[in-house]
């Protein structure tokens, strides 16, 4: 063998032994794996895992929906014989076609399924493909296909055509999403709402702003305040709904997109066995909608375990996006807004050039009916009839064009003539001149549309996306809720799920110390404060058993930012032999670092220590030594005349001589005040950071009245852990109990609307009252806990065919009774609509003024009247709902 005909990477065999050639044969590998592995990364990520953004597929994808098109005649198909025509192209196997076929159909948008296609709420699979059936759906067929601008390629073996990409006018890859993993990067885009795509292509095509954000068939809510607009590095949270049965069910209504019901109750019982939450008992009741029923256990608050299935379970999931697509055979991480304006305008294109093959196609059928008419109407026909020969004959058919020919758009070729010899003598025969003139004046007046779409595409497109969604998207409407999510703290919510044990004198914490002192309950993830004689303290996670120091004195679970928890101690300073007190707090530390609580000098301790929850000062009495040169050897000490300091602040003096004991006095009240709770909306919370509405100051005793659109009422403690879910509220306030309620409903038994005034009368926390008629149809109106409420009524009077429009003070028309009083009728009328107006200004004395003016800085006027927009009035007869309230 030459050398110059060896392979580069073969070296020359040199040894005699022909034998041994394969031994000294040898391949370079260096550089091989790196070209294969390029090459199967780009493999996976072009031909597998990432869409292409041209029609929003995987390759997968558009062979299934193309080989569907080719067998489509408006019947169902098997699966099972659409997955072997798919098989055609696709070089993968049944498996993976299946797979993705029913992920198409769990979509609902481009198939229509027929049989159990499986459940993408519940986890369930399909049932085997030769069971189920499957047909393009009229929107896949008016978006996705054209066989005249499609471009096409040779399928994998060469037997057949597969498309490069179909011609979707429509932006599917963000109604569908897609999910992928390639060689060195994912893509994950999430799907979003039909109708809102349609109004956000057609405000790019108006030059006007949109905002996109994720919408999930499963429901839920979701927080897109970090979406990022999809982009790496974005994050959304979806929620379950949750609501609330009563005080011992919890129901959840939706799960969140990418789990399933299945998954989201063994996350619950996984949950509840490692002791985050206290339930009794899960049920699956999912059949058409959703339904899982968690039965609490006794004591448990709902409101709490609500936070602790978000916080624990999968009832919230957060998710990653990452939009990744192929852009002229290259992955681009875009974002979705992007996305859709490339899917815009290629819809724009698309659309083009399908008016300019029309377009030519009209044109095309005039100049031939035109060469027609001349051909019959001037008996060009007969002039053939002494040809010899076919070349005779179709000179003599051109020459007889020859006059005519300066009116066509083209130069008329050989083939035209051909087609005119091709036409029967029976339908020369029966040739209608004047039908032939309509018909052309038709497609005259087709070609000018076509070119005046074409003229005005940016129109045309606008039109084109109006009719989809008129069309097609009824029932599409946006199925998850748009939320503020608040943040839950685990340590907030977790269920005592561990008993906190104490040494005392050897120095040890945990839950694991059964035999020695119980301190409280706790969870597994809570920190733990500690307080010992020697003046110090610390702070460190709860754990079965951990040595903290000798002579603890104090110990409990900690709570960060803790501004209402002060600690009041006295101690005595190892140096100077001085006593001193102090009052501090504890909001944040470093975990399992010692803080010296004294002036940090040795043989220093504390005389005297307690842990406050509320800011309470009490009076201590001091008795010093006997021997002590002091005159006065028993005093008082009231903390209350003592400001609170840091934790490293020496302290007050509390006095100079030997301390014999020191014992608590009397029990004192708290000097911190009361605590400012404000109302956020947008997360349903109360909340001690003033976001959203001031409710006012409120001490141990007080509450909160609200009440709803259904005609209930409840009081309820501050609790931040509390819900309140702003779509079912009238008004959320700090309740007065001396305040007035007045409120406005329609009773469905008498057909009239009735006002009544009263105060609350129950005392019973966290319970609904209903204040207004239980009859079917009874609905409220209006409510307001404000002095002097107002309305315009809009009424019709029986002999007068004009509306009359009337100010009414609702305070003017009904006492103040009790509670459960049917109240009094608004009118005897027939009433047209309601309208709240602002309070009536009523002058009163000074004093009243200034109590009144207090009041009201505290929240207990607050006025919380439904909008006239929102105001739902009750059907019957011809009634009408909305702005017009039918007559009775």
């Amino acid at each position: 063998m030459e050398n110059e005909s060896l392979p580069e990477n073969l070296e020359e065999n040199t040894n005699d032994n022909p034998q041994d050639d394969a031994l000294h044969q040898q391949v370079a590998v260096a550089g091989l794996y790196e070209n294969w592995f390029l090459e199967y990364a780009s493999y996976v990520i072009l031909e597998r895992a990432v869409p292409a953004i041209e029609d929003g597929l995987k390759p997968v994808q558009r062979r299934i929906l193309h080989a569907l098109k080719e067998m489509d005649d408006g019947r169902f198909n098997k699966v099972a014989n659409v997955i072997g025509q798919t098989m055609q192209y696709h070089p993968h196997g049944d498996a993976s076609i299946n797979e993705a076929m029913v992920n198409l159909g769990q979509k609902d948008l481009v198939f229509d399924c027929q049989g159990n296609w499986g459940d993408y709420r519940t986890g369930d699979g399909a049932a085997a493909a030769r069971y189920i059936e499957v047909r393009l759906s009229k929107f896949a067929l008016d978006v996705i296909f054209n066989p005249q601008t499609t471009d096409w390629q040779l399928s994998y073996d060469g037997r057949k055509r597969e498309p490069v990409a179909l011609p979707v006018k429509f932006p599917l890859l963000l109604a569908h999403g897609v999910e992928g993993i390639a060689v060195g990067l994912s893509t994950k885009i999430m799907p979003h709402n039909f109708v809102e795509l349609i109004e956000a292509s057609i405000a790019v095509l108006k030059n006007k702003p949109f905002e996109l954000y994720p919408d999930f068939l499963t429901g839920g809510s979701i927080d897109v305040s970090n979406y990022q607009d999809g982009h790496r590095g974005g994050k959304i949270r979806v929620r379950a709904k949750i609501e609330e049965f009563d005080k011992k069910t919890l129901v959840i209504k939706d799960i969140p997109f990418s789990t399933t019901t299945t998954n989201l109750i063994e996350s619950i019982i996984k949950a509840n066995d490692a002791g985050k939450i206290k339930i009794k008992k899960v049920i699956d009741n999912t059949a058409k909608d959703v339904e899982i029923q968690v039965q609490l256990a006794p004591g448990v608050s709902p409101d709490v375990t609500i936070d602790a299935l978000y916080a624990f379970t999968d009832c919230e999931i957060s998710i990653s996006p990452n939009a990744c697509v192929i852009i002229a055979d290259k992955p681009h991480f875009v974002g979705v807004s992007e996305v859709l304006k490339v899917c815009t305008q290629q819809t724009v294109k698309l659309l083009e050039r399908e008016l300019e093959i029309r377009r030519d196609e009209l044109m095309e059928k005039l100049l031939f009916s035109s060469l027609e008419k001349i051909f019959i109407e001037n008996r060009i026909y007969r002039d053939i009839e002494e040809c010899e020969t076919f070349e005779e004959v179709i000179k003599t058919v051109d020459k007889g064009l020859e006059p005519y020919k300066p009116e066509f758009y083209r130069e008329i070729v050989e083939e035209d003539i051909l087609r005119l010899l091709e036409i029967r003598i029976k339908r020369i025969s029966k040739y209608d001149g004047f039908k032939a003139e309509e018909a052309m004046k038709r497609l005259q007046e087709e070609l000018a549309e076509v070119l005046d779409n074409l003229a005005n595409i940016i129109r045309y497109s606008i039109d084109y996306f109006k009719n989809i969604l008129k069309k097609h998207g009824k029932g599409r409407e946006r199925k998850t809720e748009i939320k503020n999510f608040n943040t839950i703290s685990a340590a907030v919510v977790a269920a005592a799920n561990q008993k906190l044990y104490v040494d005392r004198v050897g120095g040890f914490i945990g839950y694991g110390l059964k035999k020695e002192e119980y301190v409280m309950d706790c969870s597994d993830i809570d920190d733990i404060i500690v307080f010992r004689q020697d003046g110090r303290c610390v702070v460190t996670k709860v754990q079965e058993k951990v040595f903290v120091g000798k002579d603890i004195i104090y110990v409990s679970v900690f709570k960060k930012n803790d501004d209402r928890k002060v600690y009041n101690l006295a101690y005595f300073d190892g140096k100077s032999g001085i006593s001193y007190v102090k009052r501090f707090k504890v909001t944040a530390v470093t975990r399992d670092r010692e803080y010296d609580l004294t002036a940090g000098n040795p043989k220093s301790k504390l005389l005297y220590f307690t842990a406050n929850e509320n800011g309470e000062a009490e009076t201590i009495q001091i008795n010093l030594t006997a021997s002590c040169t002091a005159r006065v050897k028993q005093f008082e000490y009231d903390f209350k005349e003592l400001l609170i300091k840091g934790r490293d602040s020496m302290g007050n003096l509390l006095t100079k001589y030997p301390i014999r004991k020191i014992t608590l006095k009397s029990a004192g009240v708290s000097t911190l005040g009361g605590v400012d709770i404000y109302y956020d909306e947008n997360v349903g919370r109360l909340n001690r950071d003033e976001h959203g509405k001031y409710l006012g100051n409120f001490d141990a005793k007080d509450n909160i009245l609200v009440i709803y659109k259904d005609g209930q009422y409840e009081l309820t403690n501050f609790e931040l852990t509390n819900r309140y879910e702003a779509k079912d509220i009238v008004s959320l306030s700090k309740f007065i109990p001396d305040g007035i309620i007045t409120a406005l409903y329609f009773d469905g038994a008498s057909k009239l609307y009735y006002v009544k005034r009263f105060r609350i009368e129950t005392t019973t926390i966290d319970k609904k009252f209903l204040f207004i008629s239980d009859e079917k149809g009874s609905k409220l109106i209006l409510a307001s806990i404000d002095v002097y409420p107002r309305i315009e009524m809009t009424y019709k009077k029986d002999n007068q065919s004009g509306l009359i429009k009337e100010e009414v003070n609702l305070d003017e028309i009904a006492e103040v009774r009790g509670w459960k009083a049917m109240g009094s009728k608004l009118s005897t009328f027939k009433v047209q609509q309601i309208t709240p107006l602002a309070s009536k200004i009523v002058e009163v004395p000074v004093i009243e003024q200034e109590e009144f003016s207090k009041e009201k800085e505290e929240g207990s006027q607050i006025t919380k009247l439904i909008p006239p927009e929102e105001i739902e009035f009750p059907e019957s007869g011809e009634a009408t709902t909305g702005e017009q309230l039918g007559l009775f």
